[in-house]
């Protein structure tokens, strides 16, 4: 888009966003022209970015609900019940980030395409100014050079002609030529005050760029830093990194909402102008710049006339006489009154700097920079500038949704987490085989307790201590179910499945014989060991 097309043609996603239905506060259908002086246009743009605040509404009614449901109807199931609820949130939890990572580089795309059509509009316009500011330099220039020096110089000549009639006469009708420049250059349409809109807008364009885009900025990155904390939080199981994410969260919804309402608003408003740029131009630039002169730079078509062609031919036949007078003078004055040489030298010099401004001038009046100037601005902004404006909006909205079901997905992984928690809470604290128990319960005092391992390893070296010899009657008793059908696909028998007998057993995987030697301690074993294993 960088190159100035032969003629601007609007993209039809202006068209598109220029047919958005316009109503004011009232609700009542405005005219879609481009007018932001209008009051009524103003509520037009008003109500669009509107649609931001009721979405944001909207999104935040609907979690307050769930929420309120989540709390009032939480299924109390047991662990086969809750592992389908579990897989499901993990899933819906994967597919909100990718959504949300899909949405971040389609916002960085637009971002970038929006910054590159705002500068290509106040690069555009900063050429415009120069351009402006060349052509108010050189009419200054040439005015002050003829009305200054070169009125000097003749009024010098005029002393030293005074005795003949003949050069006083050339000296006069020279006079007549420089006040006739001088006309024609004043007569040229005070373009200032073109050059300081310009100037201004250019200026307060890129100070509210800079802003979006730093803005837009910190949204992409944040909501890439709430991805990478979802995935921590569910990693980690940290209900305090869940609630940090939360809040997060709530903040980028409410952002999210309101760059969709902004950067819809923003994109009509654009699309409005960009359908039918001349006619607010004009009607902008009609209390300095004839509708003539504006349609000739806007336009630059072979059938319009050039408004300064008049001017311009003028000062630069007047110009060329003047030259040959001068040409003439020091042919024939000169000899005769050698005091003129010097003056008619130095009118001679300025007359040549002034052709040349005139040239210049020509150049720049040419409509020709202008229309490219007015085509690379009208590409940039109505082009890459919309275009990113629409792919910020489809971020705006994609985030926004996928934010909400993040929400949503945190709810209940706070409900599982909790309710998890409170099973886990729910195990006797006193039990001596529960390492949590164990861990969470630690008590400095009780550190020297002997675990059942080691009094099993202490039954070795104790010669005084031996397993009481097993009854003949336990040797007729039938295994257990459970070890009969363990040991019909195996020939020893699984003791892991082992159930725990009262509160006092050892853990499921030790042998028959261990239990046995375990519940016939001695009343000096427990005196030695304590009462941790004692039945």
């Amino acid at each position: 888009m960088a190159t100035a097309r032969l003629d601007y043609v609007a993209p039809w996603w202006t068209y598109w966003l220029h047919n958005f239905p316009h109503f004011n506060l009232r609700f009542q259908p405005v005219n879609n022209t481009f007018q932001p002086e209008e009051a009524s246009y103003q509520q037009s743009v008003i109500f669009l970015a509107c649609v931001g605040a009721v979405g944001a509404s909207l999104s935040l009614l609907v979690l307050a609900v769930y929420l309120v449901c989540l709390c009032c109807c939480r299924r109390k199931g047991d662990e086969d019940t809750k592992r389908p609820d579990t897989c499901c949130v993990t899933w819906v939890a994967v597919v909100t980030g990718l959504v949300i990572c899909s949405a971040v580089g389609v916002g960085f795309y637009g971002n970038s395409q929006t910054n590159d059509g705002v500068y290509q509009l106040t690069y555009s316009l900063y050429s415009a100014n120069h351009t402006l500011d060349g052509i108010n330099s050189m009419v200054a220039g040439s005015v002050s050079n003829i009305e200054n020096k070169l009125k000097q110089h003749l009024e010098r000549l005029d002393e030293i002609f005074a005795a003949r009639a003949d050069y006083i006469q050339s000296l006069r009708f020279i006079r007549l030529m420089v006040n006739n420049i001088i006309q024609e250059l004043t007569a040229l349409p005070n373009i200032s005050q073109t050059k300081v809109y310009l100037a201004a807008f250019a200026e307060k364009t890129a100070f509210i760029e800079y802003y979006r885009w730093l803005i837009y900025l910190l949204l992409l990155i944040l909501d890439l830093v709430i991805c990478l904390g979802m995935c921590l939080g569910i990693a980690k199981q940290s209900q305090c990194l869940l609630i940090t994410i939360m809040g997060f969260v709530v903040l980028s919804l409410i952002l999210s909402w309101a760059s969709l309402g902004t950067g819809t608003a923003t994109a009509v408003v654009t699309s409005d102008f960009c359908v039918s740029p001349v006619r607010y131009i004009v009607n902008q630039t009609q209390d300095f710049l004839s509708a003539d002169i504006a349609h000739y730079y806007l336009f630059c078509s072979p059938n319009l006339q050039n408004p300064f062609q008049q001017s311009l031919t003028i000062c630069q036949r007047s110009l060329t006489t003047m030259q040959i007078q001068i040409q003439g003078l020091l042919r024939f004055s000169v000899p005769v009154f050698p005091a003129a040489q010097r003056d008619l030298l130095g009118i001679q010099r300025l007359l040549n700097s002034t052709e040349f401004s005139v040239h210049q001038l020509t150049a720049l009046l040419d409509c020709r920079g202008i229309r490219k100037d007015y085509l690379d601005a009208l590409m940039g902004v109505c082009y890459d500038g919309v275009e990113g404006l629409l792919y910020l909006s489809l971020f705006s909205l994609l985030s926004a949704c996928a934010l909400s079901a993040m929400l949503c997905v945190i709810f209940r992984l706070w409900t599982l987490m909790g309710s998890r928690e409170k099973e886990y809470n729910d195990i006797d604290a006193e039990d001596p085989f529960n390492p949590q128990a164990r861990r969470l319960s630690y008590n400095p005092q009780r550190s020297n307790t002997h675990s059942f391992c080691s009094y099993i390893s202490s039954l070795g070296s104790q010669a005084s201590l031996h397993p009481p010899p097993q009854s003949t009657s336990n040797s007729t008793i039938p295994p257990p179910e459970y070890m009969n059908q363990s040991m019909l696909f195996g020939e020893v028998p699984r003791y892991e499945n082992v159930p725990l007998i009262r509160r006092g057993s050892p853990p499921p995987s030790y042998s028959p014989s261990m239990r046995t030697t375990y519940l016939s301690m001695t009343d000096a074993q427990i005196r030695r060991f304590g009462t941790d294993f004692q039945v």
